[in-house]
């Protein structure tokens, strides 16, 4: 290339013998080639890149920026400007402090523009070129890592630095605004499969609906809380015509399983109703993503909502909304107010690199192989002290143990201060991710009472404790883990025999 014939000559006018030249160059040739081969191919590295070949391409997109240029003298006179361009809008991408600017690589425009999230920035080409590959590359490893379908589910997706819950609110505003207007004022009700956890319930007001809860039921033959096919068609029935969406879940805390998003997705086709499925941390699960495309073929599948902390390791604050249909992601960026952040964005894009598709599917496989393991763990501590796992063979993250000593009698529900008390014990511990739910607890979110609350279901059984096999945890922490809950077992029975100790002498 002309360029590098160039720069060879500026080198070894130096007196750099032309031989150390061309070994130099070849480096940044490697890494230019590197570069391109991202553009072109739109696709995750196999091999992860080095924190020095990150480093170098963020400086390189950097530069890109209009915030990112350095002070020049003019040529008319002694007098100076700031810079190459002179910023007097309200924002320009201005930034105090050198640690802020060093922690964003000096990408500090953000991302979109006030009309739509996906539009690129006319002042930020850098930041704008790593939200569009950071689309492409997360989709790559939803296709080729987790096993969403790239013609189906994984076909369309969108990134929003939002969390999960805010992300839903979206999407549901957007596809209400994809209605004709003689039905957006009529189509206002949310049916929610019921699961206990707060973000999902909060979204659907945030969006200006109203959440109709459907309950779930226990299964006879084991102790997973699952879909009421019935409860969701007869919600149907009683809200026909004002139904704008079901929102179903595939991610979720023992004993609740997986939605049957499928047979919801035969019935919202059936009905032309919205179905979005809150997909928070399933990309890491095989059998949910068989499940979700599976959902696809069969029926109406709108939206798939996943996190990219729960998913990819990175910090909180971002989201990823997939779709088989473009316009559903296309209505979603445009529902955005304002700019929006790209921090979250530039951490997966960081991230991905750094994993490369390798690194990947090696922490999907490795939690695989350890899903085993950490069942037989928690299970051997269970037994020892009285306890069992529940029974929830088609829930893969999340495991529970029933509590029933600490509460009494099953039939009962027992004092669920003993339980908090149990959870306190993990806690001073030093254990964290894990689910104390008491028998029998009941607590109101808006106008809705949820009896049995944290088990998704209004008559669980069994007060339980849940703990997750997640991507990135090892082998040490499960060892850890279920060394620290015997001892908590052990503390908790030492404090049971102090209390009936006093108890006795007290009579």
């Amino acid at each position: 290339m002309e360029g590098d014939k160039e720069l060879t000559s500026l080198i070894t006018s130096l007196s750099i013998p032309k031989t150390h030249a061309s070994v130099g160059l070849s480096n940044l040739i490697a890494a230019n080639k590197q570069h391109k081969s991202l553009f072109v191919n739109r696709r995750l590295p196999d091999r992860g890149w080095s924190d020095l070949q990150i480093q170098h391409f963020l400086l390189t997109l950097s530069t890109l920026d209009t915030n990112n240029n350095e002070a020049v003298s003019s040529t008319s006179g002694s007098e100076s400007t700031a810079g190459r361009w002179c910023g007097v809008g309200e924002r320009e991408g201005r930034v105090y402090s050198p640690l802020v600017a060093q922690r964003h690589f000096g990408m500090t425009h953000g991302i979109g523009r006030s009309g739509d999230i996906t539009e690129p920035q006319p002042k930020a080409v850098g930041s704008s070129t790593i939200a569009r590959l950071t689309l492409h590359l997360v989709l790559d490893a939803i296709r080729r890592g987790s096993g969403l379908d790239g013609r189906g589910a994984a076909s369309n997706g969108i990134l929003l630095p939002l969390c999960t819950g805010m992300s839903m609110a979206m999407t549901l505003t957007s596809i209400r605004e994809a209605l004709p207007e003689e039905e957006k004022g009529k189509k206002n009700v949310v049916l929610w499969s019921r699961i206990d956890q707060k973000s999902c319930y909060k979204a659907i007001a945030s969006a200006g609906m109203r959440c109709v809860v459907v309950q779930t039921k226990v299964n006879a033959e084991t102790d997973e809380v699952v879909t009421d096919m019935g409860a969701m068609a007869k919600a149907l029935e009683e809200n026909e015509g004002n139904v704008l969406a079901i929102i179903t879940t595939t991610s979720c805390f023992a004993p609740r399983v997986p939605d049957a998003v499928d047979e919801v997705a035969k019935l919202c086709q059936k009905n032309d109703v919205a179905q979005v499925i809150n997909n928070a941390y399933g990309l890491q699960c095989d059998r949910t993503s068989k499940l979700i495309n599976r959902a696809c073929v069969v029926g109406r599948v709108d939206a798939i909502v996943c996190s990219t902390d729960k998913n990819f390791l990175v910090p909180v604050g971002g989201a990823i909304v997939m779709s088989p249909k473009s316009d559903v992601t296309k209505s979603i960026g445009k529902i955005y107010p304002g700019r929006a952040s790209g921090s979250p964005i530039l951490d997966l894009f960081i991230t991905l690199l750094s994993m490369g598709l390798d690194g990947y599917k090696g922490l999907l496989a490795e939690r695989r192989r350890l899903v085993g393991v950490f069942e037989q763990k928690l299970r051997s501590v269970a037994e020892k002290h009285g306890e069992r796992m529940l029974v929830c063979p088609r829930n893969t993250i999340s495991f529970g143990v029933t509590l029933d000593h600490l509460t009494g009698s099953q039939s009962e529900d027992g004092d669920s201060s003993e339980v908090s008390y149990f959870g306190s014990i993990l806690f001073m511990r030093c254990v964290s991710g894990t689910r104390v739910v008491p028998r029998g607890q009941d607590k109101k979110m808006g106008n809705d009472l949820f009896e049995g609350f944290g088990s998704s279901t209004s008559n669980f059984a069994h007060s339980y404790l849940t703990a997750a096999c997640a991507i990135g945890v090892s082998e040490a922490d499960i060892d850890e883990f279920s060394n620290r809950l015997g001892k908590a077992f052990k503390e908790y029975a030492a404090k049971k025999r102090k209390q009936a100790l006093k108890a006795k002498e007290g009579k």
